[in-house]
């Protein structure tokens, strides 16, 4: 496992139609470097991952259970483990998602 990364030149991965990740994985965690469309959805789901959601730029919907917001830069969603969730950009935005444990399916 390599200790130093560029983010720049890290693999992009399209997890979901229209959202492109860089991921940079520790021992015990993942950190996603997220970029989307307007208007690109991502789809209803849950994982066993803890995971918390910093914004960077523009404004994403989501819905975690049973509560929406719409979040713009520097909110922060923190979303239990097993929780659903889903969302849409609705404007193009910037998003950084730690993941614990580790997203091996990221890798």
């Amino acid at each position: 496992m390599s200790i130093f990364h560029n983010v720049e030149t890290t693999p992009e991965k399209e997890i979901f139609p229209n959202w492109f990740g860089r991921m940079i994985h520790g021992e015990k965690m993942t950190i996603a470097y997220y970029r989307a469309s307007a208007g690109s959805p991502f789809p209803r789901h849950s994982h066993p991952h803890e995971q918390v959601s910093n914004i960077l730029e523009g404004e994403l919907e989501i819905t975690i259970g049973d509560e929406t917001r719409i979040c713009k830069a520097g909110d922060v969603a923190v979303i239990p483990s097993n929780t659903v969730h889903y969302g849409q950009a609705l404007t193009d935005v910037r998003v950084i998602d730690v993941f614990s444990p580790v997203r091996e399916e990221y890798r």
